[in-house]
């Protein structure tokens, strides 16, 4: 496995992590999970678009895709073609290109054990999702599933949803956290957990920060390290009801195949 520290091109020397953004190190993938969550209150939150609790899918399953508007469509206005990202039931990196339908619910032909990211791909004259796309399981209502595991928030392309699953035969390191929040109601606060769940374990703190309209930036001299299949997500609770705390976050993640994977 490469464990280059450097290297030297047009007399100019590049530094480990724009090489692995450009593919020059060999088992080595980059990724920068991030999320928002616009309203977060007295109870615990993920850094997601659609708020509330994340909810994990506990068996790999073809999901259903839709949108609560008609516009996002082959042939219409917003959204017409999305990737779907994630992982399938054994945790091997999966993508699927869906065509839209608007309200009516287009099922993947592949099964999602975790969705990692959705993101538009083609749009109409708008340039972007009219409506909220999802990918989600149950009963359809307006273009709605009964279950949500990823949701693109109006005009905005893709998921912002704060967690991510390591694949399997690789092992990740989390080398910066970046969190921002903002409230516009006085003497309100939150705390924000960085936190993770080890394949067959449970969600355990790795960081915890009290703010209130602040931006943390914690970068970790030594990487978090988590195996293959490990769930981690960022959280937030407010100090009290109706504090409106709006939260940011964001993961820079390096992950590697392991040896003989």
């Amino acid at each position: 496995m490469a464990q280059v520290s450097s290297i030297s091109r047009v007399g100019t020397t590049e530094p480990f992590y724009l090489q692995v953004a450009r593919n020059q190190i060999s088992f080595h993938k980059d990724n920068f999970k991030f999320g928002f969550n616009p309203d977060v209150d007295n109870s615990l939150e993920t850094i997601w678009a659609e708020g509330g609790l994340y909810s994990y899918l506990s068996s790999a399953t073809a999901l259903k895709v839709s949108s609560s508007s008609l516009d996002d469509s082959s042939t219409g206005t917003g959204a017409r073609t999305i990737a779907v990202s994630g992982l399938d039931a054994n945790y091997d990196e999966l993508t699927e290109t869906v065509v839209l339908a608007g309200q009516t619910a287009i099922t993947t032909s592949n099964q999602f054990i975790r969705v990692n990211r959705i993101k538009v791909l083609t749009a109409g004259s708008g340039g972007q999702n009219a409506g909220v796309i999802y990918a989600g399981t149950g009963a359809i209502s307006s273009g709605v599933p009964a279950n949500k595991y990823a949701t693109i928030a109006i005009g905005d392309n893709q998921t912002l949803m704060c967690t991510w699953t390591v694949p399997r035969g690789y092992t990740a390191y989390l080398h910066q956290l970046d969190i921002t929040m903002n409230t516009e109601v006085a003497n309100k606060y939150g705390t924000v957990s960085l936190v993770a769940r080890p394949f067959g374990g449970v969600f355990n703190v790795q960081d915890k920060f009290v703010l209130s309209q602040d931006i943390i930036h914690q970068t970790f001299t030594y990487p978090r390290k988590y195996e293959e299949k490990t769930d981690i997500e960022v959280r937030a609770i407010a100090s009290s009801s109706n504090a409106d705390l709006a939260v940011s976050a964001g993961l820079d993640i390096i992950y590697i195949q392991n040896d003989g994977a």
